[in-house]
């Protein structure tokens, strides 16, 4: 291998590429409507027009302020932010901080504290704590919200009615009773047409009425309002916007500085939060699309609270109101089918031109309609999903505690009661211990109900000391947490027990064994296996006893020094001849795994009779473990582990560490021939086991349809529970994986495993050596490429990954074809399948060999062997096959895609990830990170 410096005369003209080689280019930056966005734009801009006027009426700013900040919001915020499709502005989640605030200091100090407000969030997004923020329990922020709609809903309410509003909540409820008497019957018309229309119009049946629905009801209640107004001659209060050259800017603020700096606290916190919570959402709204349409980086919520800071810095220097993150308007954007931040740049745009040139038309507005469309958004905010959700979390108390706290106390108040009885039932939950005692057919029950800390130990002793001496018991733990204390005197009371002739069983809230090792074998061969899922790997052996190793197995299988397999006696000299047998070295690693963690068996065609030791596979992306956040991490089940895709003969259904376990299904694109080892061999023509059983008819019962049958029904009673759920969801709403995962067929790959992805998350492509062909290539294969097609133009999956592995039997055959041109299975061969699928590796080959081109290593170490080398490279080289491919080629250049090579280890279990440039391309080993959200 020579040194990675060319030998080509260097073009002066040439520009050097200094980006990643795998991502797209940079290009430079333009503003590029796409088709959707200016629709969206306009869309969002009709709701947002009336909402920012009745905003700011409800606080008591200048009618500009709302005009002002909505503008603000857009093109600051959207430029800015880290949410692309968040849409900005006066929310009505800050009303009633805002109109606290100008109540005690005025507008002009109002300003100011939005500026020092968007400062602290600057600097908060500087710290990178925006996480943090989602930490707060959401009964909080849910009853914050609620509190902050019954403010909104009764000051408003004064306004329907003709009058003006008070400072409070308990005043306004107060003054309701003189209001009700002195109505304004005209306001009190405007107020309910402008409700009516707000309700009726999202609700208009027919194929006109979906046409009409189209327009924003917001927009239709309140023009609906004043065209109504205007024909009667109604002498009403209406919208007043001075001129701009009056406009009053932000000024220094005044007033104690401990009310100012909680002043700040208040605006910082509600804007945040709000703002972050709604990026999340978005996100949601966003993953719920398909097709292009779904290409939408996720919210980097630093990112978003810098963008709503500075957005808070200029509105309040412009004199605007506070700005955040408006959930009415989001999702009108992502509805409305926005696909980048230019629909909220565009709206924003919107907002100035109609601010400068609609001002006579806005002076038309009466302010009860206003009124009335805040007092509905304000109700709208007591949401009955959410009062649903914390009633099944059993959270009431503290979403009720919450919103009665800002509704009489005010935001920051309310929010702070509402975490310290949040805290508060936490503490509670986590101490309270319900134990009891029973007996039932002369079997004493304890039952312990929550989780068992050093304070509950008092109870648990006195629990277990009224069993009798000798008796049987059963000890029935249901919760997730026991603390050392705990353990030792329960494990005390055990030995004890059972010393004494009596006899002990630990389950939990399903009735399965606690406390004990899992995976054992319950008996000889046949019995029932004990396993569950998600075994760990190194307890993984319930093989039930030995089994037979057909012929044909045998002479490609290697064989542990330490494995009772016995090999018949019918098996041929030859076959027999060409099985190694490997010992396990200092390390756990066996002496095939050496060099590069290649096994004996990597060579392809080593015999005709024997393949390297790969069976089919089902895609393991989209299989058995749910996504994270659901009973358990996802995986492979028991009928699944490494190695299964090797099997033969008979045996329990679950599968062993060594790789003699079980495994079925078909992979998917060209790798779906069945193949042993480490990569896929041709399956044997002839000699002894080859072809049916004389008499055997197809399907009939035999044991390996046995160990089928008995790995499926493993997955039916243990694993296919806890993922009917979510593989329901599936179904019903499709797949939306966002990664195509193009892997090598080897059985040792278990890609939802190496990636903890769960069902719907990867689209996975496996064949022999992760192989691209390059489009239009002659003799190529088309199975590839329509996968590759179907995931980005169809899927609209954002990255695709080429993974090697160590040890790899196509990178062997590869090889040995350039010494052995004439082996029949090598790729030298176009006789057989394998022989012309292998041809697409040969570019991999010509990269390797080619001097005057830098290879690929590893970062810091050389590669083992030739063969290392060689699967270094291939996944380079696919890479490039990747990016000729029309569908990849669009979706980079619209930077909607990226490209990932990674290489596997597979002696140690380690993944590298391709980084650098093209002349100084490394795999770099992935580093393990401890999960904070581990259980103790």
């Amino acid at each position: 291998m020579s040194a990675c410096v060319p030998t080509h005369t260097a073009d002066p003209t040439r520009a050097e590429r200094s980006h990643p080689q795998h991502s797209p280019p940079p290009r430079p930056p333009r503003f590029r409507l796409a088709g959707a966005d200016p629709s969206a734009a306009v869309a969002v801009f009709l709701i947002a027009l009336p909402l920012s006027l009745g905003i700011a009426l409800a606080t008591g700013a200048p009618l500009q302020a709302g005009l002002v900040a909505a503008a603000v919001g857009g093109l600051v915020a959207g430029r800015l932010g880290g949410s692309p499709l968040q849409v900005s502005g006066p929310a009505a989640g800050l009303t009633v901080v805002t109109a606290d605030l100008i109540h005690r200091y005025g507008w002009r100090s109002t300003c100011a504290i939005t500026v020092l407000a968007g400062l602290a969030q600057l600097g908060l997004g500087c710290l990178r704590v925006a996480r943090g923020a989602l930490a707060v329990s959401p009964a909080v922020v849910h009853g914050m919200l609620a509190g902050i709609g019954v403010t909104i809903a009764v000051a408003q309410l004064h306004i329907v009615l003709g009058g003006s509003p008070q400072s409070s909540v308990i005043d306004n409820l107060l003054a309701l009773p003189a209001q009700l008497a002195g109505l304004d019957p005209a306001a009190l018309a405007v107020s309910v047409l402008t409700l009516t229309l707000l309700l009726l119009w999202p609700r208009l049946p027919g194929g006109a009425g979906r046409l009409l629905r189209r327009v924003p009801a917001a927009l239709v209640a309140v023009a609906g309002a004043t065209a109504i107004a205007a024909l009667a001659g109604l002498n009403l209060p209406r919208v007043d916007l001075p001129s701009w050259r009056s406009h009053a800017l932000a000024g220094l603020p005044q007033g104690p500085a401990l009310g100012l700096v909680a002043a700040v606290l208040s605006t910082t916190l509600v804007c945040s939060v709000q703002s972050l919570l709604g990026a999340v959402a978005v996100d949601k709204l966003v993953a719920g699309r398909s097709g292009p349409a779904a290409r939408v980086g996720r919210s980097d919520l630093d990112r978003e609270l810098l963008g709503q800071g500075a957005a808070n810095v200029v509105s309040g220097a412009l004199g605007g109101l506070p700005v955040a993150g408006v959930a009415v308007r989001s999702s009108a954007n992502v509805r409305a089918g926005a696909v980048s931040r230019n629909s909220t740049m565009l709206h924003g745009v919107l907002v100035v031109v109609a601010a400068l040139l609609m001002v006579p038309i806005l002076e038309l507005i009466p302010l009860a309609s206003l009124a009335a469309l805040v007092m509905a958004v304000g109700i709208q905010m007591v949401s009955l999903h959410h009062i649903r959700t914390v009633t099944r979390h059993r959270e009431v108390l503290v979403y009720a505690v919450t919103t009665l706290g800002v509704v009489a106390l005010g935001v920051l108040q309310g929010v702070a009661l509402g975490i310290a009885v949040a805290v508060a039932v936490a503490l509670h939950r986590l101490t309270r211990t319900r134990i009891t005692h029973d007996e039932k057919e002369g079997v004493h029950h304890v039952h312990v109900r929550g989780q068992l800390t050093f304070l509950a130990v008092p109870r648990l002793s006195r629990a277990l000391h009224l069993v009798p001496q000798g008796s049987d018991a059963v000890v029935e733990l249901d919760g997730s947490f026991m603390d050392h204390a705990a353990y030792e005197s329960l494990q005390d009371w055990q030995r004890t027990h059972t010393a004494q002739g009596g006899s002990v069983e630990l389950t939990g809230r399903t009735g399965r064994r606690a406390g004990v090792r899992i995976a054992e074998p319950t008996g000889p061969a046949g019995a029932e296996c004990r396993c569950r899922p998600w075994t760990p790997w190194r307890n993984h052996q319930c093989e039930g006893g030995p089994r037979t190793v057909p012929a044909s197995e045998s002479a490609s299988t290697p064989r542990s020094a330490s494995a009772s397999v016995p090999v018949p006696a019918s098996v041929p000299a030859s076959a027999s001849a060409s099985a190694p047998t490997s010992t396990r070295q200092p390390g756990g690693r066996t002496d095939g795994e050496r060099d590069g963690g290649r096994s004996p068996d990597s060579g392809l065609g080593s015999s005709p009779g024997a393949g390297p030791g790969q069976g089919q596979r089902s895609d393991p992306g989209s299989g058995s473990g749910p996504r994270s956040g659901h009973a358990f991490r996802s995986g492979t089940s028991p009928a699944s582990g490494p190695g299964s895709g090797h099997t033969s003969g008979t045996g329990a259904a679950c599968g062993h560490a060594s790789g003699a376990a079980t495994g079925s299904g078909t992979a998917p694109g060209t790798g779906s021939g069945s193949s042993p080892g480490n990569g896929p061999g041709p399956a044997p023509a002839s000699g002894p086991g080859a072809g049916p059983r004389p008499g055997a008819a197809p399907g009939s019962g035999g044991p390996s349809r046995e160990q089928l049958a008995r790995g499926i029904s493993t997955f039916q009673r243990n694993t296919a529970p806890h993922v009917r759920d979510e593989l329901a969801r599936l179904a019903r709403e499709g797949q939306r994986p966002s990664q195509l995962f193009l892997t090598c067929a080897d059985s040792r790959l278990v890609t939802s495993m190496i990636t903890s992805s769960g069902p719907g998350d990867l689209f996975v492509v496996r064949n022999v050596g992760n192989l691209v062909p390059p489009p239009g290539q002659e003799g190529g294969d088309d199975s590839v490429g329509a996968a590759i097609e179907y995931a980005v133009d169809v899927l609209g999956v954002r990255s695709i990954t080429v993974c090697g592995h160590s040890g790899c039997g196509a990178m062997q055959a590869l090889l040995d074809s350039g010494s052995d041109s004439g082996s029949g299975s090598g790729s030298g061969s176009s006789r057989t399948s394998l022989g012309r699928w292998l041809r697409h590796g040969l570019p991999s080959l010509e990269r390797t060999a080619d001097e005057s081109r830098c290879v690929p290593g590893l970062a810091g170490r050389r590669p083992a062997d030739a063969v290392e080398q060689l699967c270094l490279t291939n996944i380079v080289q696919q890479l490039d096959h990747l990016r000729a491919h029309a569908p990849v080629a669009r979706a980079l250049w619209e930077g909607a895609l990226e490209l990932h090579g990674m290489y596997f280890h597979v002696g140690e279990a380690q993944a590298y990830l391709l980084t650098g440039t093209e002349r100084n391309e490394v795999f770099t080993g992935v580093a393990a990170t401890e999960d904070l959200h581990s259980p103790a």
